[in-house]
């Protein structure tokens, strides 16, 4: 009791701060409602800390307070951000930043005050006249030159959540030094006197459709076959935003590669932040894509593509071999693409031996088989996009990216972006697509060639949810104990390797000998690599109270009518390793 009696009495010192002065009108009317409402929930949610500026940027819920997406916590990370700019670039004469927003509720009005902090600062400001894809801003820091950016989204979060991503001037998202070193200067404001909102309007420049140009320009040199676009052109192909940012380039991007069959879906057209149709605007999930899918069965449509609200993940549904339509998972889609840019560059004769691709390690093993087998090097690296785009920096000028992708429905094909991209995704896949109906097949029958050529995998990702304070400390607790007393076997497979993330040691239970892995930080991941070509990754979840469990489980198959088999043997599987691991 005295406990929570402590925390209400910080809770509200926080919150009379935000009666002061230096808050405007209506957040002090906001707070003030809090601080009256007799139930006190509302109150401690949105002040008991502060909305942590984190190695990604901002993400929260909007609304008043110290622990809210607002006017104020975007205000104090622009100038934090602004602050370390003007340190680390002090010796340029003009620093320069691009800012973009999605669909969501004030993203525009975030992005506005962004510019103006920046602005105040004496940073130059190219702001998007609009809504645009996180990978547009990307490539418009690489193409104006600029030192860093910002886009305004939560992604495929819930309405409710808003978000910040900062970028540096490689065009991806920081890392270390740069983020740290950011997040100190956020740390550094203490109140709203500390913010320069007052922006100055001769440094803000509107940028828009020259730079939609440029970029969909240069996603064209990206297409592998043209002349398979050009036999296929009127493909019907259907495509939903899910009432986001894609809306403004994606169709317009595969008009440009030669697709004339694009097919809307209306009711998700529609530019909303509300996204009305759905409950969560998340191309992983089912529920997103039905709309799409049931455009598709009345038009016969041949393919169903989807993007995030920022469109920086695709979504995919295809026809199986009876006719059904059918998701695409994140590795079956990462699958699709690597096969088809390695198979592609070694037809056309790009292929010399300098080539390289990026997975992260969690992605399914396959990709590293077709790698592998075409001469090509790959690379993995830590879920995030980030460290695709560190891989792409560091061999810059060295080696050739032909593309790179994770399980979590992210893809890049192109090195002048450096976040995932699905403009130029859903553009790829839908060449795939008409490069595969040359040989009289759907993008369901080349994945099951790749399996037939390359060996079956079936991924199975597992989140165990475990609440409050002793729920954290069981996570800790799981993780020690699969760290320090790892099983022998794993459902009846021995276990072969161990690769500690957290100590970037890694141990062969065959040979008995301990190695290091080359990863350029630490992270508390752990992998269980058995003699029957299982992996399983686990890691605890980074922003919610979960413990998650990545499970691939290869199988051989020699015929298409065996992959049925194959799924169904590997799911027994799953369980088991399940039953193995106590989840």
């Amino acid at each position: 009791m005295e406990e929570n009696t402590a925390l209400l009495e910080t809770v509200r010192k926080k919150a009379r701060v935000w009666l002061g002065k230096a808050y405007d009108g209506e957040t002090r009317e906001q707070v003030q409602a809090l601080l009256d409402r007799e139930d006190p929930a509302r109150l401690i949610e949105a002040f008991y800390k502060e909305l942590e500026f984190g190695t990604g940027g901002l993400r929260g819920i909007m609304g008043v307070g110290t622990n809210r997406m607002n006017k104020y916590t975007v205000g104090a990370a622009t100038q934090g951000l602004a602050n370390y700019l003007r340190k680390d670039f002090a010796r340029l004469p003009q620093i320069k930043v691009v800012i973009g927003h999605d669909c969501r509720n004030n993203s525009r009005l975030f992005a506005e005050i962004s510019a103006n902090v920046f602005s105040a600062n004496g940073i130059k400001v190219y702001l998007f006249d609009d809504l645009r894809p996180t990978p547009e801003i990307s490539y418009a820091i690489r193409k104006l030159g600029c030192q860093s950016g910002v886009i305004l989204t939560a992604s495929h979060n819930p309405k409710e959540y808003n978000g910040y991503k900062a970028y540096w001037d490689d065009g991806a998202q920081m890392i270390a030094p740069h983020d740290k070193n950011t997040i100190v200067e956020v740390n550094r404001i203490r109140s709203a006197g500390d913010i320069r909102f007052k922006g100055k309007r001769e440094l803000i420049e509107i940028i828009g459709s020259e730079m939609d140009k440029s970029y969909i320009s240069d996603l064209k040199t990206v297409s592998l076959s043209p002349d398979a676009i050009r036999r296929h052109h009127d493909m019907k192909i259907v495509y939903t935003p899910i009432h986001g940012t894609g809306v403004r380039l994606i169709p317009a991007a595969l008009a440009a590669f030669g697709f004339t069959n694009i097919i809307h879906v209306p009711e998700q057209d529609a530019v909303s932040g509300d996204f009305p149709t759905v409950v969560s605007p998340n191309p992983e999930e089912p529920a997103a894509l039905a709309l799409a899918i049931e455009k598709a069965r009345e038009t016969d449509a041949e393919l169903v593509l989807a993007s995030d609200p920022d469109a920086d993940r695709v979504g995919v549904a295809v026809k199986d071999n009876a006719g059904e339509w059918t998701l695409l998972n994140g590795n079956q889609t990462a699958l699709l693409l690597v096969y088809y840019l390695i198979v592609r560059w070694k037809e056309t004769g790009r292929l010399q031996g300098r080539e390289y691709i990026v997975k992260t390690i969690v992605t399914t093993e396959i990709v590293r088989a077709i790698a592998e087998q075409n001469g090509v090097e790959i690379h993995d690296v830590y879920t995030g996009f980030k460290w695709i785009a560190d891989v792409v920096r560091r061999m810059e000028g060295k080696k050739t990216f032909i593309g790179g992708g994770e399980e979590s429905y992210g893809f890049l094909c192109e090195d002048f972006v450096r976040d995932k991209d699905a403009v130029s995704a859903c553009c790829i896949l839908a060449e795939a697509a008409a490069r595969a109906r040359d040989g009289g097949k759907t993008l369901y029958r080349l994945l099951q060639d790749i399996y037939l050529e390359y060996g079956y995998s079936k991924e199975v990702n597992i989140s165990v949810v475990k609440q409050g304070k002793s729920g954290a400390e069981e996570i800790e607790a799981m993780m020690k104990s699969y760290r320090e007393c790892p099983p022998a076997e794993i459902a009846g497979s021995k276990v072969a390797l161990l690769h500690d993330y957290i100590s970037l040691k890694g141990y062969s239970f065959t040979d008995g000998e301990a190695f290091s892995l080359n990863m350029p930080t630490t992270s508390n991941v752990l992998q269980y690599y058995t003699e029957d070509g299982t992996k399983i990754s686990i890691r605890p979840s980074g922003t919610e109270p979960k413990i998650k469990f990545y499970i691939e489980v290869h199988r051989h198959v020699k015929t298409i009518e065996d992959i049925a088999g194959a799924e169904a043997a590997a799911l027994r599987q799953t369980e088991q390793i399940k039953a193995s691991l106590g989840i």
